[in-house]
């Protein structure tokens, strides 16, 4: 893999992470809002990765040089809505009371969107790490002619 491909890895890594911790925030943001812009009752959101290909131009001409490729990274292919039910709460003095004077609430739980939100920050330290070594290393390579 070249300097090049290994800080556009990382940067792709930094990039979905950061777009990661935004759809938690979001999540954490929204852990009370009993209804939406429709009316209806916010559902928490994840973020969908998948490595990233190679282009089919990069594809052929790696073959005709005779090189392999390798995959660039990671993409986010999708922001998806948790299926799973809210939670229920009785309070028939609410505005969002059904019939039965329970309201539903996101289908968030903030413990796990906070220990998601650490992974997330882990994972972009650690590809703010791998770029900062990649670029030291590609510096170090330019001083050795001197």
């Amino acid at each position: 893999m070249s300097v090049f491909g290994a800080l556009d890895t990382s940067a792709s890594g930094m990039t979905a992470q950061r777009l990661r911790t935004d759809i938690i925030s979001q999540n954490i943001a929204n852990v009370n809002t009993t209804r939406d812009a429709d009316g209806n009752v916010y559902k928490r959101k994840t973020v969908v990765f998948q490595e990233k290909s190679p282009s089919a131009f990069s594809n052929a001409l790696n073959s005709a040089m005779g090189t392999t490729t390798n995959s660039r990274g990671v993409k986010v292919t999708e922001i998806i809505e948790d299926p799973s039910e809210g939670r229920k709460v009785y309070d028939p003095s609410h505005p969002d009371a059904d019939a039965d004077g329970y309201v539903t609430y996101p289908n968030v739980n903030t413990v796990t969107e906070m220990t998601n939100l650490i992974d997330a920050s882990r994972s972009y330290e650690a590809n703010v790490t791998a770029f900062n070594a990649t670029k030291s290393m590609a510096l170090k390579a330019l001083e050795v002619g001197k």
